[in-house]
C-alpha cells in the first residue's frame, strides 16, 4: 500500500488527513505512533516529521508532515478520485483560500485549546484550567458569529459545496460536540446545522470506526 499515515486516534490533525483519504475513497495504511514512549520524538518518525509532530504521510517516496498540507497534497494530487474538495474556478479558490485561513488562524486556536483542556488533560490525570477554558469558549463564540453570518449565506463556508474549509473544521466540531461548549455551537442555527451536516458524512463514520 503506497499510503502511510502515521499519527495518534486522538489528534484531531491526524483525523483531518484520515478524513481527506476517507471522501477521496482512498486505501491507506494507519500507523499508530506511540507518543507516551516519546516515539514521535524519534528516529524514524523524525525523518519524515522533524518537528516531532503527528501526523507524518508517505504517497510512494513522498514525505509530507502537516496536516493541512497533506490535505491539499491529497485534494489535488487524487482529484478525479471521491468528493471534489478544492474547486478550480480562481475566483471560488481565492474564496476558499480566506475561509483555510480562517479555520487555522481564528477557529482552530480556541477550538484545540478547547479539545486540550477539556478531553485531553483528563485522560493525563489532569484537571482542566476553568479560567482557560471560559476565555477559549469566548473567543470561539466569536469566531462563530462570524460563521453564524456566513452561513446564512451559503450551505458551506467555502461555498455551495463540501470543501476542504469544511473538512478542516470536523475533528475539533466532534470534539466539541461532546463537551458544554456545544451550547455555543447550538445558539446559533446555521451554524449548528452546518456542524450537524459535516459531522454526519459517511467518510467521518469510516474514519471514527477505524479509530475506535
Amino acid at each position: 500500500m503506497a499510503i502511510k499515515v502515521h499519527g495518534h486516534p486522538y489528534s484531531p490533525p491526524t483525523k483531518r488527513v484520515l478524513l481527506a483519504l476517507s471522501e477521496k475513497g482512498l486505501d491507506y495504511e494507519f500507523v499508530p505512533v506511540d507518543m507516551t514512549s516519546g516515539q514521535h520524538k524519534k528516529e524514524p518518525f523524525i525523518s519524515i516529521n522533524p518537528f516531532g509532530q503527528v501526523p507524518a504521510f508517505e504517497d510512494g517516496d513522498l514525505k509530507l508532515f502537516e496536516s493541512r498540507a497533506i490535505t491539499r497534497y491529497i485534494a489535488y494530487a487524487y482529484a478525479d478520485k471521491g468528493t471534489p474538495l478544492f474547486d478550480q474556478d480562481p475566483k471560488k479558490v481565492a474564496i476558499t483560500s480566506v475561509w483555510l485561513e480562517v479555520e487555522a488562524l481564528k477557529f482552530d486556536v480556541p477550538g484545540s485549546k478547547l479539545s486540550f483542556e477539556i478531553l485531553i488533560k483528563p485522560v493525563m490525570g489532569r484537571t482542566p484550567d476553568e479560567g482557560a477554558v471560559e476565555q477559549a469558549q469566548g473567543e470561539l463564540a466569536k469566531v462563530l458569529d462570524v460563521y453564524e453570518a456566513r452561513l446564512s449565506k451559503s450551505k458551506y463556508l467555502g461555498g455551495d459545496s463540501f470543501t476542504l474549509v469544511d473538512l478542516h473544521h470536523v475533528p475539533i466540531v466532534h470534539n466539541m460536540m461532546k463537551t458544554k461548549v456545544k451550547a455555543v455551537f447550538d445558539a446559533r442555527p446555521h451554524v449548528s446545522a452546518w456542524a450537524a451536516d459535516i459531522l454526519a458524512r459517511p467518510a467521518w463514520a469510516k474514519v471514527v470506526a477505524k479509530l475506535s
